[in-house]
């Protein structure tokens, strides 16, 4: 039997694809047993950071790692096709309908036993049975010091934040537009994997087309004074911050504030690729406001993550046009995010170098983003089932998204290490690609399609 610890992105997909080969699965989930500072339910892969898994397209790298999740049977991307909400050309789902088909594929596997219990002590392990560890950012106070005790100082953190949601009929819609940026839209959801995107009985999402997002225009004096509120706005205080660390991809609004005045302006909050319908030029910034449920009354704040104090948080927020008057069904706020180093810690295979019977996956493995933590957590959950049927092992090729990942995780420097998202930097280059960004990316994407597709064989089969 496989033991898995968490019951988040990584350790729900882990169990579903330990499950799928035959493997019986014991998934051990503290909530609601021990809640955490962020979650609200007790649900297996709640979102509390975003409702958005980025880009979709294959001429995108997490729209090429997605691609490859859906060909290897993700039970991670089935849910999300199956929750989708309007996001352009992204991938954006309904949370709590998400986690209710996650929830609720993984407690009618006949192969999977959920635990609702703290796990305070790292499991014995062996090859018949196999533990993966995929705790997440949250990972309990015991546990966490049973991890830093196993890989010493190479143990790290750093801390995310989690952007503010807003009532969508609190939103003044005379000040705002519906746009996407160039408009952009995916349109209907095709079914890439061949065959109907169910899961047990939950049906595809679709995207309704074009105008996805509510876009807030400011003009040059509206964004100067929410410039000058949010830089003196006052921060929530962030017990056990002995060193502040944020992660690039997800930095504080008032964090990236502070690092000029128009940094906001090339970042979150930047106007290329929107046009307002009312002046026929681009504002001199938007905040692009996206659904975050299907009935559409909840509105997130894209890339406003934020650790400012609450009623900092309305005062400063309700100066953007449009949310003058706007109710907050969450504000946004910062929590630990605990990792370990993954070039002196793990395999490519994401087994621990010292301990290949145990597994790390998510973003304790030192991943960054949902897909690529539940990316880790599907290849760990095929090892982990390969080792405890006495199979072999082997990483996917470099070429794929999915390889290319656990590659970085294994390989990049000790010493300047930090969790990254999937980017075609990591992957290697294609002798003789075309010129272009695009061309070369899909070119990219091409290849790594067909070389996952000659890996996959052998591992895909569902044992009944």
């Amino acid at each position: 039997m496989i033991t898995i610890i968490g019951g988040g992105l990584a350790g729900s997909e882990a169990a579903w694809q330990a499950a799928e080969r035959g493997v019986p699965v014991r998934l051990c989930e503290m909530r609601p047993v021990r809640p955490t500072a962020v979650h609200k339910t007790d649900r297996l892969a709640e979102l509390v950071c975003s409702n958005s898994f980025r880009g979709d397209k294959l001429d995108n790298a997490v729209g090429l790692l997605k691609e490859e999740m859906r060909r290897l049977g993700s039970l991670v991307m089935r849910a999300a096709e199956a929750s989708r909400v309007p996001a352009g050309a992204a991938l954006a789902v309904d949370r709590e309908r998400f986690a209710e088909t996650i929830t609720r594929a993984i407690g009618e596997h006949p192969r999977i036993t959920v635990a609702r219990q703290e796990v305070a002590a790292i499991p014995e392990s062996s090859e018949r049975d196999p533990v993966i560890i995929a705790t997440g950012p949250l990972t309990s106070d015991a546990l966490s010091a049973e991890i830093a005790t196993l890989v010493g100082e190479r143990h790290l953190y750093f801390y995310d934040a989690i952007s503010p949601i807003v009532l969508a009929e609190t939103i003044d819609r005379s000040k705002v537009f519906r746009a996407s940026r160039w408009g952009r839209s995916l349109g209907p959801k095709r079914d890439v994997r061949g065959a109907g995107c169910e899961v047990r009985g939950a049906a595809c999402g679709v995207d309704d087309g074009e105008g996805d997002y509510l876009n807030c225009p400011l003009t040059r004096e509206e964004y100067d004074r929410f410039y000058d509120a949010l830089v003196t706005a006052e921060s929530a205080t962030v017990h056990d911050f002995d060193k502040e660390r944020f992660f690039e991809g997800c930095l504080p609004i008032e964090v990236m504030a502070h690092r000029g005045r128009d940094t906001l302006r090339f970042g979150p909050m930047k106007p290329v690729g929107l046009v307002d319908p009312r002046t026929g030029r681009e504002p001199y910034a938007a905040v692009q406001l996206r659904q975050d449920n299907l009935a559409g009354d909840h509105f997130s704040l894209v890339g406003f993550q934020t650790q400012i104090k609450w009623g900092e948080q309305a005062r400063v927020l309700r100066l953007i046009p449009g949310l003058e008057r706007a109710e907050f069904v969450r504000f946004g706020m910062v929590h630990r995010n605990t990792y370990v180093n993954g070039p002196t810690v793990l395999h490519e295979t994401w087994q621990v170098r010292t301990r290949p019977t145990l597994f790390f996956a998510g973003q304790m493995s030192g991943v960054e983003g949902y897909v690529e933590s539940a990316a880790s957590g599907l290849i760990a959950g095929v090892n982990a089932a390969a080792l405890a049927r006495g199979e072999a092992i082997a990483p996917p090729p470099r070429t794929t998204a999915i390889g290319a990942l656990a590659y970085y995780v294994a390989h990049a420097d000790p010493a300047h290490y930090e969790p990254s998202n999937i980017t075609f930097g990591i992957i290697p280059p294609l002798p003789g690609a075309p010129r272009g960004k695009k061309l070369r990316n899909q070119a990219l994407s091409e290849r790594a399609l067909a070389d996952l597709d000659g890996w996959m064989r052998p591992r895909t089969l569902v044992h009944q």
